[in-house]
Parts: C-alpha cells; structure tokens; sequence
C-alpha cells in the first residue's frame, strides 16, 4: 500500500507493461468468465463458483474488495490463496514492475494473474473492480463469457454522469464474438449495452428477452430457450437475489452445464455481508436478543434490496448502525430504509481516511426522516440499541470496509 498508493487511475498502458514484464500470464489463465456491472457482481460470481463446484469442476475467482483479509481476492480451484504463495507473487510483481509507477489494484490484479496461470482449474471468474473498459481486469482478449450485471449510477467521478456513459463502460468488457449475458436493465443501459454486443457480433442473452427467472411457491423457476428449470430458492438472502441467481444460472446454462450445477448454485452460494445473518460472535453474545444482520451495499440501488429484504422478513423494530464514506451518495442509500428503520446509530470506519464523520451521517439519516444519533463504534450503538429495546433487529450497514471490520472483530 505504501509503494502503491490506492489512486484509481484507469487506464492499461500500466498493466500491459507489467504482464509483458511477467511474460503475459494473463493469456494462460483457464476460461475466463467476466463480470462487470453496478450491484451484485459478487454474489452473481458466488452463485457460478457454487454451481461449477456443483458440478465437479473448480474455478479460480478474482474478487475486490476484500473484507477481512487481502487473500479473499484470490481462490485457487476453490481455495484462499496461502500466505507463501501471495507473498512470492507479490514480490516477483514488485520486481517485475521495478520503479516505474502503478496504483495498488493494478499490481494485486497482476499478482492474480500469476496465481491463476501456475495454478490448474476448470474457470477463472473475475469480478470487474470498477467500470469495465479501463479496468485492471479487462486484459483478457477472448472470456469464454462475459456478464453485464445491473447497471446504476455509482463512480460518477469516474464512468460518466449518466446511466449511459455508465453502461458504455461497463459493456467495454465484451469482447468480438464472445456471448454475454445481461441482466436486468434500465432502458438507457440495456440500448447501450446491445449496441456494444451488436458491433461486435456477441451473442447476447438479455433477462426479459432471452431469459426470465421468478419464484412461484416457495421455488425459483428459471426458463430461457432450451426449458424450464424448478429449483430451490437461493441460500442468500433478500428478493434482490433472484435476478442475480437467474444471471447466473444463464451463465451456466451458456456454458453447457446442468440442472444438477444450478441447484447447487442455489443450494451451496455463500456471500459474506450480503444480508448476511450473524449468528456468533461478539456482537451476537453482547446482544443475545436481538437479531443482527451485516449488508456492505453503499449506493441507493444497494439500499432499495436491502429495502426489498427488509420488508420481506418478519415484522421487528429495525435499528440501523451506519457508516460510509465520504465519495458515496449518502442521503440517496438511506432514503429507501427510512421506511423500515425506527432509528440509526452513526458510526465512522475505523482506519479510513474517506470516511464520513458520524455527525455528518447522522446529519444525512436527519434530512431523510429517519431519527438518528452518533455513536463512537459499533459495539457502544449496539449496547444503546439493546438497553432501550432487547429483542430489536439490527442492520449494520453503509460500506463494505465497515462490513470487513465487523468480519474481523466477530470472528
């Protein structure tokens, strides 16, 4: 982090230079499946890994951020990446990069790329780390599949103030003749996304058009071209999921896989801090009444699932501890839970220098209806939380760094 200061800089000249450097690994990776998009890119990449293991098959994955541990970014066949093995990768990046300048993500996406090349799987599934066009990411000249997940705003600074200046770089991913997959869009993405597959002659499998997915019954019901599939619900939680599921499962029906692997990409999914239950630890023991969830989503389309979720459970009074950075559209995530939360508790993120203050997000939660007060961590809200009403349900949200301490500390 010190030699590589973590400035987002998009543009490839850097890495095209360090992997000719490397001797290009990124051209001996196994079949690459490529997934760009706003929201739920992670859980879509969990639910193909699962469904692939599923079917006796491994994938190597490429995931950012991490939340705990940097080694979450890199599975081998399945596998967290071991502390020998990251540690030689790195060093021979820093040694093949030498002086010359680059930004953090650039040479831990490198590093990957050596791991997946000395390693034998079945798949590489990569998760974009932002936009799509200039990421770090976007070396791979043929994926054997590509994936649009749904497009918002989000980075403006960054992709363009428009869902269409957006989309345009997410779909810089689809490469000359190579099927993509697409999820559910907005009108304005969807045109600029089928237009990018067009000029380059990508089979398109668009959500709507080429393939739908819905539940009936307590079931997830999948049809596109070639059938129907009835499948069990997925094992993540929230109404949000079902359109990430069924992008999946037409990732792996494109890929010729069966029934038996879309089941087990319902049935065997893991996701940490997607609506995630916490059921030990800590936080739990400190509050053994209350019923304690973590989310990392931090943009208004993440807040309107976790909106979705909340109103699907059971009836409790929900409480939130919040905290986010400074770069994020604050008032536009907790409009959609002002709804469903009888109060919030404002945090900062321990350790990150974007963060917003507690006082300026409890000013935010103020400005949406939702009453609010500040408080020095996560522990501390949860006792004020408990004292006043034991059985609450508490929602931890706001920032996946903050979702990665509450990792850490829990256990």
């Amino acid at each position: 982090m010190a030699l590589h200061p973590k400035i987002i800089d998009l543009t490839l000249d850097r890495m095209w230079r360090i992997l000719g450097a490397l001797g290009d690994p990124q051209t001996a990776v196994p079949p690459v499946i490529h997934i760009a998009g706003t929201n739920g890119k992670g859980s879509t990449l969990a639910f193909i890994r699962a469904g692939i293991e599923a079917a006796g098959k491994s994938a190597h994955a490429y995931t950012s951020p991490h939340l705990a541990r940097f080694h979450e970014r890199i599975r081998l066949a399945g596998t967290l990446i071991d502390e020998a093995q990251l540690s030689e990768i790195l060093d021979e990046c820093l040694v093949a990069n030498g002086p010359d300048p680059i930004t953090y993500f650039e040479i831990t996406t490198a590093a990957a790329f050596l791991a997946f090349s000395r390693n034998a799987a079945d798949y590489t599934v990569l998760e974009v780390g932002l936009g799509g066009r200039l990421d770090a990411t976007n070396v791979i000249d043929s994926p054997e599949l590509s994936i649009i997940t749904p497009v918002d705003l989000d980075h403006q600074q960054y992709l363009g103030e428009t869902i269409s200046e957006i989309a345009r770089e997410k779909a810089g991913i689809i490469k000359r003749g190579r099927p993509v997959i697409v999820a559910p869009q907005q009108d304005h993405a969807l045109e600029v996304i089928e237009a990018r597959a067009q000029q380059l002659g990508a089979p398109i499998y668009a959500h709507g058009q080429h393939w739908h997915v819905t539940t009936e019954a307590g079931r997830l019901i999948f049809q596109d071209e070639t059938g129907l599939l009835d499948l069990p619900l997925p094992a993540l939680a929230g109404p949000h999921q079902i359109q990430n599921a069924g992008t999946a499962i037409a990732a792996l029906r494109v890929l010729g896989f069966d029934e038996t692997a879309c089941e087990g990409a319902m049935r065997d999914v893991t996701w940490p801090a997607r609506m995630q239950r916490l059921k030990h630890g800590p936080l739990v023991e400190a509050a053994p009444d209350a019923e304690l969830w973590l989310d990392g989503g931090h943009n208004p389309h993440a807040a309107l699932a976790i909106a979705a979720t909340l109103k699907d459970l059971p009836q409790r009074e929900t409480h939130l501890i919040c905290g986010m950075l400074n770069t994020k559209d604050v008032t536009g995530f907790m409009a959609p839970l002002a709804a469903f939360a009888t109060a919030l508790h404002a945090v900062s993120i321990e350790g990150q220098a974007a963060t917003l203050s507690a006082e300026e997000t409890m000013a935010a939660a103020a400005k949406t209806g939702i009453p609010a007060q500040s408080a020095p961590n996560v522990i501390q809200a949860l006792r004020a939380i408990c004292d006043s009403t034991p059985h609450a349900r508490v929602l931890i949200c706001g920032s996946l760094y903050l979702a990665g301490e509450i990792l850490k500390e829990n256990g």
